[in-house]
């Protein structure tokens, strides 16, 4: 499955455009200021349903426009696809909704469409991953778990269910609202859905461990990069988890919730044995996050037989020569990937005839003919 063409509306800085991929490494380059990164933001709101730079989604509606709607036209084989989002105000009303559809037939979530491509994105707003608190790296492992294992996504939306129910529970019996007679049940529910998860994320974490060392050494992280996965609990079984609850009661009583379980983890991610959040330079901290998704992409391609179309948004800037002919070898080796530069210089091989090249100039996008 490869995305050929993304086409906008009203999105960002972009009144009407269309983008055409080849089927390997699209480079895209113009000023900054441009919309490079809007267009690498369309492609992933297309693709998943959802915008990988802001939760507030009326951002990316055009300045003076009320809706904004994103197609992704896909192949696969000869089979075409299309993927529609559309977010904006209710005519005569000042609410707004999101409508997505695959293929013509309205969805919830693309994320549930099964043909869709896997998305993998690099943008300097994403070093949050390794410098922000650690709900975000839950997030992100999990999202991997989903991506790797589709059918284990429902673990972490059953565990989330349960610990919604106990918490509950616990601010009702605080507040002399609920008494404890279900209490134990709702233990035991949130013991076997935290095994599970925990489980989960240890599994994807050992995959990772390897290529994340492997793709952080060649990208010249200096020193050895480490992935860890901290659980909360180190119950082996659900009794045990039970009895963690249990010896944490009276202080969950206390606060109203749950302060023990997966939703307390931690994915640490190192160099020499330190954390990169509190120890790395910013520098260090870009070349792990993209050593990090260079990973997934990796093990994703071995154990799902399908590889992730990377997004990569001021990537090469601060690589050196030899480390940026490696970034590009990989990339061009299986995939589809698009990279945005100011620059052309910066992207070995953007001069090829295997290389589809756009240009970004005053909102529209050109593509550029490469000379054989």
């Amino acid at each position: 499955m490869r995305v050929v063409s993304v086409e906008m509306r009203d999105f960002r800085t972009y009144a009407r455009a269309e983008a055409r991929l080849g089927p390997g490494l699209t480079v895209v380059h113009g000023p900054n200021g441009a919309g490079k990164s809007n267009l690498l933001e369309a492609l992933y709101f297309g693709c998943t349903g959802r915008s990988p730079r802001t939760r507030n989604e009326r951002e990316m509606v055009r300045f003076g426009a009320s809706t904004t709607r994103v197609s992704v036209r896909l192949l696969d084989g000869a089979h075409g696809h299309e993927l529609t989002v559309g977010y904006g105000t209710i005519p005569g009303d000042t609410r707004a909704e999101k409508r997505m559809t695959a293929d013509g037939a309205p969805v919830e979530r693309l994320l549930d469409v099964a043909d869709r491509p896997l998305v993998s994105v690099f943008l300097p707003d994403r070093l949050e991953l390794l410098k922000g608190p650690p709900a975000l790296r839950r997030a992100h492992l999990d999202q991997v778990i989903a991506a790797v294992w589709p059918t284990r996504s429902d673990t972490r939306r059953e565990y989330s269910r349960v610990l919604a129910q106990r918490n509950a529970l616990l601010a009702g019996i605080r507040s002399g609202r609920a008494s404890r007679s279900t209490l134990a049940a709702w233990d035991r529910e949130l013991a076997r859905n935290a095994l599970s998860l925990a489980a989960h994320r240890a599994e994807v974490v050992e995959l990772l461990a390897e290529p994340f060392a492997e793709r952080a050494e060649q990208l010249g992280c200096s020193g050895q990069a480490t992935l860890e996965y901290r659980p909360r609990s180190r119950a082996g079984d659900e009794d045990a988890f039970v009895a963690e609850l249990q010896e944490r009661l009276a202080h969950d009583l206390e606060r109203g919730f749950s302060s023990h379980g997966p939703h307390r983890d931690e994915l640490a991610i190192k160099r020499d044995g330190r954390e990169l959040r509190v120890y790395g330079s910013q520098g260090e901290q870009r070349l792990a996050l993209l050593a990090l998704l260079l990973a997934e992409r990796a093990v994703l391609s071995q154990e799902r037989r399908r590889t992730p179309l990377m997004l990569l948004d001021d990537v090469m800037s601060e690589l050196d020569a030899e480390r940026r002919e490696l970034l590009a070898h990989e990339l061009s080796t299986a995939g589809q990937s698009v990279i945005a530069t100011t620059d052309l210089s910066h992207v070995p091989g953007a001069g090829d005839a295997s290389v589809t090249r756009l240009r970004i100039s005053s909102g529209a996008i050109l593509q550029e003919a490469i000379a054989a």
